[in-house]
């Protein structure tokens, strides 16, 4: 490159608004080969330059995002590299920022005739709009975690995130918008086809601005399926990029229903769409439905969502559930924490020690103090904080963690705290569930101080939060924490998700009801209706390999948990429950290795984890087993065959970095035995021509894969029995 092509790239891509950096390197085409799912990637993510200068260059081997660079700045160019599809059909702003009431565009370009494609000869056409933000400079550095956390438990992955982070700093021309910057983070990672970028705000102006939204992603993208009429919901949305974004709430215990922030619109500009009113889906924009209220003080900083694009490459559900858990495993590697818990009714010392002893003795990691058994959180007085310390030091001598429960919603505190219905002005149950307090109100505020002394004073490992579930709306105006209807759930949300970065920086393991996974929380249910536990053990035992079949075609094993009434829960006779444990060894045993087997902690709810000394044997044997198979099975899943009571079911984990690269747990529901043929699909263990299969402890015998990378085995099952196979290499 010559001095006066490096004087240009100087010109257009640096400014004093940010730190000089040496010129950065051209783009050379490089495209991982392999499967990212199988081979590790040796590209690393890299920012670059291109086009002598007119352009910046995401990319990692999986991915490129490109942009032009001026008359302003907007992405032209945004693929897939594995498969080449292409996600940009029409060149849109960076964002969009409503501020003092008056919409702007941030960045972009103007002047393309045809929206159904863009050709790389429009681009040199294209023209800036002077009342849109113009970008003036960018800076690059190392990507830095979204937040900082400890790890007291075993945890699969225990390395953060990698990559390179890419800001590009813009600026109005308007009177009335100097000294207002916003910037437009990437965050783009290694190994895997996905980045994440947000917005930040700084108001240098010298006066408050009102943020009223910041639509924080704009892609117009090619339409999934064309229709000549349909409305917009009728159609597909674009299913080769998957987006997800930390605002998600609903109880739903799954991403694709909480998710309050992606929106698939209809782009009018796109006139030559097939469907004839032109509403097909192809324009996504990322933002809170509710917006933001919010006024942005002098020398403040606002800081947007965080929307995550991980491109795929297939319609298969589970090569794309398995994208999706490796993006887990990655982004938020804080998920694949898993200890080893057991849920206690009782806060009688006594019993808690006991119970401390038991989890030593048998291996378990954790003592969780459950819903019912007494334990205030609230209650910050001395006598309770010396109580639960005290119990806290003696599991730790032990080295058991120690938690407990905390309820929010689904509760009455008084007219003053709870949330007000914006439609009655009144305190009516106007919330998700009924009554609920305000987050933002005195008595929230005050209780987010309670429990982060409490947990901090206590030396307390865990968390496990009931709520609160679903961004609540308040239309008070009296609550000190927010000033109305406007900014009320973008200021709980953010209370929230504060509390739980607290905690997680502090190494606090987080049970939570709602997806707030990518702001520190670590599990969730896997499947979970109350009732059900009322139901018999028999019943139970087909009920949660159904829970977890279905649970983990996104969740990794470590992301959800499961349940294990050993004492009546939810009503129920005998016949559900496994009290005396003795009496009922067998179902005992079937459910831990249901749950162990499929990598899935399970809350085993009672007053100890066993009452004889077979009883207590049995547990520490499928422990022992646990522990010595560990990282196999917090490894992906791969979905056999759904339990349905009539036949054989089944997952299969696979995992090709380790020597174990996969571990089938088979089950037969039958109370007759069951000689079963069974085609074992091996392709994500890495193997491609012979596998090493041996049934439990057994001796391991060689199968050849087929084209389809499939081992075919025979084995018998036992009436109403388990079985597990292990899969090695040479």
């Amino acid at each position: 490159m010559n001095l006066k092509i490096l004087s240009l790239l100087g010109c257009l891509l640096s400014s004093p608004g940010f730190s000089q950096q040496q010129p950065l390197p051209v783009y050379q085409p490089a495209a991982f080969n392999g499967d990212w799912l199988v081979n590790s990637v040796p590209q690393k993510a890299g920012i670059y330059q291109a086009n002598q200068g007119k352009e910046l260059v995401l990319a990692n081997g999986l991915l490129i995002r490109r942009f032009r660079v001026s008359p302003n700045l907007a992405t032209v160019d945004y693929r897939n590299l594995t498969t080449s599809e292409q996600f940009i059909r029409s060149v849109k702003p960076e964002a969009f920022v409503v501020l003092n009431g008056k919409k702007y565009r941030v960045g972009g370009l103007e002047g393309q005739k045809e929206h159904a494609y863009l050709k790389e000869e429009w681009l040199d056409g294209l023209q800036t709009n002077p009342t849109d933000f113009q970008y003036r400079s960018f800076r690059t550095s190392a990507l830095k975690p979204s937040l900082t956390t400890q790890s007291r438990t075993w945890t699969m992955n225990p390395n953060p995130p990698t990559g390179q982070e890419l800001q590009l700093l813009f600026t109005a021309r308007q009177p009335e918008l100097q000294g207002v910057e916003v910037t437009v983070h990437y965050a783009l990672y290694d190994r895997i086809p996905t980045l994440c970028k947000w917005v930040t705000i700084d108001n240098k102006s010298g006066k408050p601005v009102r943020i009223d939204q910041v639509v924080n992603e704009v892609l117009a993208t090619p339409e999934e399926e064309s229709a000549v009429v349909g409305k917009p919901d009728q159609m597909k949305k674009p299913q080769r990029i998957y987006i997800e974004n930390n605002f998600a709430f609903n109880n739903a215990m799954r991403y694709d229903l909480s998710d309050q922030a992606t929106h698939w619109k209809t782009d009018s500009l796109y006139t030559s769409q097939v469907n004839y009113y032109l509403d097909t889906p192809c324009l996504l924009e990322v933002y809170p439905t509710q917006g933001v209220g919010i006024d942005l003080e002098p020398n403040q900083t606002y800081v947007s969502i965080r929307s995550y694009e991980l491109l795929l490459d297939s319609y298969d559900r589970e090569r794309n559930g398995l994208a999706r858990r490796k993006f887990y495993r990655t982004v938020a590697p804080w998920t694949s924490q898993n200890p080893i818990f057991m849920h206690l009714i009782s806060t009688d010392p006594a019993v808690v020690r006991n119970v401390i002893d038991q989890c030593a003795e048998t291996g378990y990691e954790m003592v969780i103090l459950s819903f019912g058994s007494g334990l205030n959180m609230e209650d910050v007085g001395d006598a309770n904080i010396r109580k639960f310390k005290e119990l806290a030091d003696y599991a730790h001598s032990k080295k058991i963690l120690i938690g407990g429960y905390s309820l929010f919603s689904s509760r009455r505190i008084d007219d003053e705290t709870d949330v007000i219905d914006p439609k009655t002005g009144l305190p009516d149950k106007g919330a998700f569930f009924g009554h609920a307090p305000c987050l933002a109100s005195a008595w929230g505020i005050a209780y987010l101080a309670k429990l982060k002394k409490f947990i901090t004073e206590t030396g307390f490992d865990l968390l496990e939060h009931d709520g609160p579930y679903p961004g609540d709306v308040c239309a008070s105006t009296r609550h000190p924490g927010h000033k109305g209807l406007h900014d009320s759930q973008w200021v709980q949300m953010e209370m929230q998700k504060g509390l739980y970065r607290f905690l997680s920086e502090k190494g606090v393991y987080i049970n939570a009801p709602d997806w707030y996974f990518l702001d520190g929380t670590h599990k969730i249910a896997v499947g979970y209706r109350e009732v059900n536990f009322s139901l018999s053990r028999e019943q139970q035992k087909i009920l949660n390999r159904q829970n977890i079949y279905d649970g983990t075609w996104e969740k990794t094993p470590s992301m959800g948990w499961g349940f294990v009434p050993l004492t009546k829960y939810q009503g129920g006779g005998p016949e559900a429950v496994l009290e005396p444990l003795s009496e009922h060894l067998t179902d005992y045993e079937q459910l831990m290795m249901q749950y162990y087997g499929a990598g899935v902690q399970a809350c085993y709810r009672g007053p100890r984890l066993y009452d004889t000394e077979e009883t207590k044997q049995t547990v520490k044997n499928v422990i022992d087993w646990y522990k010595k198979y560990r990282p196999i099975l917090n490894s992906d899943i791969i979905h056999l065959r759904r339990a349905d009571g009539r036949d054989w079911d089944g997952i299969l984990h696979v995992n090709s970095s380790l020597k174990e690269k996969g571990l089938a747990m088979l089950y037969n529901p039958l109370k007759t035995k069951a000689t079963k043929t069974i085609k074992l699909p091996l392709y994500y263990t890495g193997l491609r021509d012979t596998a090493f299969i041996r049934v439990g402890e057994g001796k391991a015998r060689s199968y050849p894969l087929n084209r389809q990378y499939e081992a075919e085995i025979t084995i018998e099952l036992a009436p109403e029995s388990y079985q597990w196979l292990v899969v090695e290499g040479k």
